[in-house]
This record gives structure tokens, sequence and C-alpha cells, in this order.
């Protein structure tokens, strides 16, 4: 099928912005222009790519799934627009990172700091998803890399995983519940108590589900949030039982803040670390990242 790369740049644009008018303002072209340009990428791929009965226009479902595909093909080609222009040096440029506010804020900042110290000319773009969100920003392209918890099962192709530190998750409490503490407590106890615990979709409650599936605990949690600090703080002022990375704890709360239970059960160590595409060449800045990220390891 030979269709003009302009008409799918018209059309990615105004997916991006779904709107033809802001499209016509990006492009440097009229908005009949913008139109026409849709109307006939349309005929020669014999669907509707648009409802346009709104000054917002929609993708149709066809629409949808051109653009998850012409979408990362811009990525592609910006990414490789920046490697030459980054490619020997490191006095311009960006790095996007896809990262959770939790690993960011606990594990992310002296990488950061130090990075930006060295190379104070490189932009740094942080999007803040949940793990499997950044897996898929960084599959369409739109970061250089994603600094996650790595799920026990990653089934994506042309992914590369690189661990970088282990991760231990516990459950914390305050004096509200403190006939768990001192003691040794059995998984099963804590259907009796209010838990809480991530919101679905993230690798740390599906951890958390399997955990509990595993050791035939039922629990239905009190209060589930995108926040760790929010559970933390919950926890803080007796909400409930909390389930948290350890080093969050040590170092958002106060030592007499709350106490970590000891569980009976064995909870296995997680993999924190990076992912990047394997298909597309990492800029410069992203690479000198990487090399701050293995260094700790």
């Amino acid at each position: 099928m030979d269709i003009n790369f302009e008409l799918y740049k018209v059309f990615y644009y105004v997916s991006k912005s779904l709107s033809f008018s802001e499209a016509s303002e990006e492009l440097f072209i009229t908005q009949s222009a913008v139109s026409q340009s849709i109307k006939l990428l349309e005929e020669k791929l014999k669907c509707k790519l648009f409802f346009r009965n709104t000054k917002r226009v929609k993708l149709t479902r066809e629409g949808e799934i051109l653009y998850s595909h012409i979408e990362q093909a811009f990525n592609f080609i910006k990414s490789g627009e920046r490697i030459l222009e980054e490619r020997n040096s490191l006095t311009q440029g960006e790095i996007r990172i896809g990262t959770s506010d939790t690993i960011c804020k606990y594990y992310l900042m002296p990488f950061i700091k130090s990075f930006n110290q060295a190379y104070p000319n490189i932009k740094i773009h942080l999007t803040n998803r949940t793990s499997p969100r950044c897996i898929e920003l960084l599959r369409k392209g739109s970061v250089d890399l994603s600094v996650i918890n790595i799920p026990e099962k990653l089934n994506y192709s042309n992914i590369i995983v690189k661990n970088t530190k282990r991760v231990r998750d516990v459950f914390i409490a305050n004096e509200n519940f403190k006939e768990l503490k001192g003691r040794k407590v059995q998984l099963k106890e804590l259907e009796e108590y209010p838990l809480l615990v991530l919101e679905r979709n993230s690798t740390t409650r599906e951890f958390f589900d399997s955990l509990m599936a595993k050791h035939k605990v039922s629990i239905k949690p009190e209060i589930e949030l995108g926040s760790i600090d929010i559970l933390m703080e919950m926890s803080k002022i007796g909400l409930g039982i909390a389930f948290v990375p350890d080093e969050c704890v040590r170092i958002g709360l106060a030592k007499d803040d709350v106490f970590i239970i000891d569980i009976k059960e064995e909870i296995p160590e997680r993999n924190l670390g990076f992912v990047i595409h394997s298909n597309i060449p990492l800029p410069v800045a992203a690479s000198k990242f990487i090399e701050l990220l293995e260094g700790e390891h």
C-alpha cells in the first residue's frame, strides 16, 4: 500500500491532540489541509479513523489501532534524531525515564542528583506511572528506560531487563495493634485486621496478592491507594496494617512511628531494576545514566 508519509504525520498530530485546529497549528498548515489529509488517508485505508461530532474529535477503534503503531514509529524516529544530535556530546540533549513516585523518591534521587551535577545541561524528563505502565511507555518508545519493580513474569519480547537492587517488603503497624508486637505472627492472623495496600495494576500489589494466595490467606483490603507514602502515613495514625518496602519505612518514618510485624512465613525479596528496548539504540545521555545505576550493583 503506497501512502505518503505526510498523511501519517498529520494523523499522528490530530490523534495526539484530538483536535484538527491544534494539529494545524503544530504542523503550520491550514485546518482545511489537515481535514483533507485525514479524508485522503481514510480513503486509502478504506476505514473511518475519527468521529467528528464535537470540537474535540475522537478516534474510532480502527483509529486507535493505527495510532498505537504510528505513535511508536514517531517515537522511534525522534529517538534516532536525538541520538544523532547528541552522539558526540553531553553538553545538550535530554533523557526520558519512566518510573513510579516511590522508586523516584526512595531510590532514584541520588542518581538523578549525581547525573545532574555531572551533566547540568542534559534535561531529565520523568514520567511517573506504575511499573506495568512504565513498561508500556518503553515499548512505545515514549521513554529511553524505565526504572521499575521487576515483575515475576515479564513476557515481552525486545525488552532487556537489568536487576540493580533487592527489595524486601514488610507489614507495619502502630501501637493500636500492639498485640502483634514482639512475637511471630502468621499471615493467616492478618485476615482479622484492616490491611492497607497499593491499588491493583501495580507490581507490588501483584506480588502481595500472589503471596496471600500462596499461603491461602483471604484478605479484603480496608484501603487501596496509589501511594506508598500515604499508606505509611495511614498506618502511622493507626488506620490499619500497611504492606510496604522496608527501605521506605526506614527513610520515610521516624523510629517510633510504627513497628515492623515479625511474620512467621518467609516473604521473598523482589528485584528492582531497569528495562530498555533491545531494538532502540540508547542516546548517549541515557547510557551514562545507566552506568550510574549499574555502578551501584
